[in-house]
């Protein structure tokens, strides 16, 4: 399983989800925005848009807050902020590659709050295209593993143009190109899967393995930038494995 996807899990079981729900919304809110400004507000027409209220259903977000998230990007609420896209690149603790997507209203209280997060906890930003060459833009859908049958669910995630599929813990992970996304978790859903998750992931080429004490110390940071409102997703290429596990179960 991507470690993206790895580290989602694992902060899942440890999360208390009422506390963490505003935080969730609140970045879904600002994807839904964004997708809306840019591919207008029908998601039958705008696939990035469909996802992102997927998103929010399965984050159980009132109908009328995803409405007004809509509403507000494809203009109707002309006081409303305006979000730009960002993206950060970096190093970690032990020379782990960073991603760092984030959506803001304001472009240097964001840059200043990452740059400011990946000093404190033992990080460096980079500059543009100096970390990005070792990742790879994917989709990646997630599908429960409960009563599904691999064969029969790899058979109709190859028809539907996916590029591989893996099990991992309790879900199957399927990879598809950045543009065939929407289709095969289209395709899978009029198939009769139900589909846990369907997101755009930077996914590293190679992966690093790190010491427990490398681990912790990227998790942390990992945390912390996750932790600020602005920053939507962070990738990396720290393997998860049985030592990086550990470290995390035991934050």
């Amino acid at each position: 399983m991507a470690g993206h996807s790895k580290w989602a899990n694992i902060k899942r079981r440890k999360a208390v989800v009422d506390a963490a729900k505003s935080k969730v919304w609140t970045k879904i809110i600002r994807e839904i925005n964004v997708s809306a400004r840019e591919g207008g507000g029908d998601p039958a027409g705008n696939p990035r848009l469909s996802l992102a209220i997927e998103a929010a259903k399965a984050a159980n977000m009132p109908k009328d807050n995803i409405e007004r998230a809509v509403k507000k990007g494809v203009g109707d609420d002309k006081d409303a902020a305006q979000y730009v896209e960002l993206l950060y690149e970096g190093y970690g603790p032990g020379g782990i590659a960073y991603m760092v997507e984030a959506t803001s209203d304001n472009t240097n209280r964001t840059a200043g709050e990452v740059r400011h997060i990946f000093s404190k906890y033992g990080a460096s930003m980079g500059t543009s295209g100096s970390v990005a060459y070792m990742f790879e833009r994917k989709g990646i859908i997630t599908v429960k593993q409960d009563g599904v049958d691999e064969d029969e669910l790899t058979l109709a995630a190859i028809d539907a143009g996916a590029q591989d599929i893996r099990s991992e813990d309790d879900v199957f992970e399927i990879h598809t190109l950045r543009e065939d996304l929407f289709v095969v978790r289209t395709a899978l859903e009029q198939a009769g899967y139900t589909v846990a998750s369907a997101e755009l992931q930077y996914i590293p080429g190679t992966m690093v393995k790190v010491d427990e004490e490398t681990a912790t110390a990227n998790f942390r940071l990992m945390e912390k930038l996750e932790d600020n409102d602005d920053v939507a997703n962070v990738f990396n290429n720290m393997e998860m494995d049985e030592i990086a596990i550990a470290a995390a179960e035991k934050m």
